[in-house]
């Protein structure tokens, strides 16, 4: 190699050199000035249900103290509490009959456990449990104290603060927190008792699917609370008295219907006495009519057509939670955006 060759093979490292040290400070620039939000972006890994002493319980309900009552259902008795860290929470005592006669007392720990992994903005996380002889208490998240029980058929004013949008709103959230629990979790979750007093909506109107997977707890006695709210399927010889994801699926479909007409389910009633006036597009007939009737109809008659379809066909030929989800985030972009 002769002298020019030489020189020129020196400027080519000179060159490769520098080029080496620019790339390294762009990058390293870029790196630092990455906002912190990406990493905030990451979802946290949740955590498992913590187990309480009954002391505990006892002393965060001030001794399960009937001020404290926020709720009763054919489960039990919610109360509003706070943990000793100053953290609310709401304290569900499952009924002492529940435990003695039902599964509420087989596993209990086991099962809520793997409930408590479940995590989705639509519904309402397990953060622990107690247990002791007589005795299965589950603690939510405290979300507040309205359910769309209270707002569509125990307030007087409740139903009219509804309006079309924030129906369509709640609808969408309740589907999306389903559709978790089935298709978003392995294994899945069949909540068995999919009702307006299970979907609560917290201060922004945002439905939060709670008492998920509890549903086998019942007795045959409770059980019978649930017509009207689960498929004819449940109740024939093939069904078995099992809950499934497409029972979900119909009870979902009568949270609608009870949604757009303000009606009880009533036994099952309401499905008999709305899926004619829907297959007719009597929708007039169908809305409730505290409401104030939007004049681009569109929305309504849509949302009237899957409620029909969840209810109306077979478990073979019913929409998923998937599907029912998919629709009902297209209107809520369309209607309330």
């Amino acid at each position: 190699m002769n002298r020019g060759e030489n020189i020129a093979y020196y400027f080519v490292l000179v060159g490769l050199s520098i080029c080496l040290v620019v790339l390294g400070i762009l990058l390293y620039f870029i790196w630092n000035k990455r906002s912190p939000v990406e990493y905030q972006e990451t979802p946290s890994i949740k955590l498992c249900a913590r187990a309480y002493t009954l002391t505990d319980i006892d002393a965060a309900t001030d001794g399960f103290d009937t001020r404290r009552i926020v709720g009763q259902g054919r489960l039990g008795i919610v109360y509003a509490a706070m943990l000793e860290q100053g953290e609310p929470v709401a304290v569900k005592r499952i009924h002492p009959r529940l435990v003695l006669m039902s599964n509420a007392g087989f596993r209990f720990s086991t099962l809520i456990k793997s409930l408590s992994y479940a995590q989705h903005p639509n519904i309402v996380p397990i953060i622990g449990f107690s247990e002791a002889p007589g005795e299965r208490i589950i603690l939510m998240e405290f979300v507040g104290l309205a359910n769309l029980e209270i707002y569509l058929h125990q307030s007087n004013d409740g139903a009219s603060v509804l309006d079309w949008s924030h129906r369509l709103r709640i609808a969408a959230g309740a589907a999306r927190g389903l559709e978790y629990l089935h298709e978003g979790k392995a294994p899945s979750i069949v909540h068995g008792c999919v009702k307006a007093s299970n979907i609560l909506i917290d201060a922004k109107f945002c439905a939060r699917v709670c008492d998920y997977g509890l549903a086998n707890f019942m007795t045959p006695q409770e059980k019978n609370g649930l017509v009207g709210y689960v498929d004819d399927e449940y109740w024939s010889d093939h069904g078995g008295g099992n809950f499934c994801k497409e029972s979900d699926v119909y009870g979902f479909g009568v949270l609608l219907l009870e949604l757009l007409s303000g009606r009880r389910s009533e036994e099952g009633l309401l499905v008999k006495w709305a899926l004619p006036l829907i297959k007719d597009m009597r929708f007039h007939e169908v809305l409730d009519p505290r409401l104030v009737i939007p004049s681009e109809m569109k929305s309504l008659v849509r949302l009237g057509k899957v409620a029909s379809a969840c209810v109306g066909n077979s478990r073979k030929s019913r929409l998923s939670m998937g599907q029912v989800a998919a629709i009902l985030n297209n209107l809520e972009m369309e209607v309330c955006l």
